[in-house]
């Protein structure tokens, strides 16, 4: 039977292709978004219900949520160098708004709720592959309001009987066959490297010295479908009963700043070169996800593993152009 999801950031890059995932399943998705970074377009396209909201709005967010099953939360500021700058607006945006977003669901009795969050609640582990126990210790204001916010979900699951996950991803990249849902925005490593071999520029390699195998850093990589993918599967498990847990979401194993320049020069034909440059304050050689939880007890695993595949898909979809 179709179910109903409320989406927020449903919009963007990663919510949005959640919305095409429950959209050619059957479901009805509600993309909510206050479209500061996120295009209608995708939503329009997709056949969705767009409601343009501010995710600190609980009003609205209580009227959105009638008839709603379940809500996957994506929507928040997520530039780490930004966040550092405009803490106040960071922890405005993303932690009033999940409590907001709870708030809503507590007074509406929607109880499934999975929320987005990310490795940097990790900030800088003392090992290479990190476990869910791994001690969150976030190194910026970013990773700080993702660990507030997994507090107050939390909270809220053990005072209301919410049912909650919260997934902890790492380096999302990669695009599905449909254009329009591809990353537009060139803040993260493969889109950069794609816009630079577009351009005949050269790519910044922050760091030569790191205890790797080819002395560049190394971060785990996972498919945004994938990703997407796995937001949903967790939220059947959760509407099946399940009580709801943290799990890191990635492929569990790492590629190099130098093995990414090297996929995108074999996806796109197109040459980029290289320059060294210093090592950047708080970027730890190695963060790869320890994904045996979410393998085990979900029954959930990355299926685009190869970062030549990842990276010749953002390519194949305009990323970086």
């Amino acid at each position: 039977m179709p179910r109903t999801f409320l989406v927020t950031g449903g919009a963007g890059y990663i919510g949005s292709n959640v919305v095409a995932l429950l959209v050619a399943r059957g479901d009805r998705a509600i993309a909510y978004d206050d479209l500061s970074s996120g295009r209608p377009e995708r939503v329009r396209h997709l056949g969705a219900e767009l409601i343009q909201g501010d995710v600190r709005d609980e009003e609205k967010l209580a009227q959105a949520l009638r008839g709603v099953d379940g809500v996957l939360h994506f929507a928040a500021r997520k530039q780490v160098g930004e966040s550092g700058q405009l803490p106040l607006l960071y922890y405005d945006v993303n932690v009033n708004g999940t409590r907001a977003l709870l708030s809503a669901m507590v007074r509406t009795g929607v109880q499934p709720f999975i929320f987005s969050s990310s490795a940097a609640v990790y900030g800088e582990p003392r090992t290479g592959t990190v476990p869910e126990e791994a001690e969150t210790r976030p190194i910026n204001p970013y990773g700080e309001t993702k660990l507030a916010g997994e507090w107050i979900a939390r909270a809220a699951a053990r005072a209301h009987g919410l049912r909650v996950t919260l997934l902890r991803y790492f380096n999302v990249a990669g695009a599905p066959a449909e254009p329009l849902l591809a990353d537009v925005e060139c803040l993260n490593l493969v889109p950069i490297a794609l816009r630079a071999a577009r351009r005949g520029a050269a790519l910044s390699v922050f760091g030569r010295s790191y205890a790797t195998r080819d002395g560049s850093c190394v971060r785990d990589y996972v498919h945004v479908s994938d990703l997407a993918d796995a937001h949903i599967f967790a939220m059947d498990r959760l509407l099946e009963g399940d009580g709801g847990d943290t799990y890191n979401v990635g492929t569990g194993h790492g590629v190099s700043v130098l093995e990414v320049a090297s996929a995108v020069r074999q996806s796109s034909g197109l040459a980029l070169r290289t320059v060294d440059a210093p090592p950047r304050a708080g970027d730890p050689g190695e963060l790869v996800a320890d994904v045996s939880r979410i393998q085990t007890r979900l029954g959930w695993r990355a299926r685009h593993t190869s970062i030549d595949e990842i990276v010749g898909s953002a390519f194949r979809a305009g990323s970086g152009a």
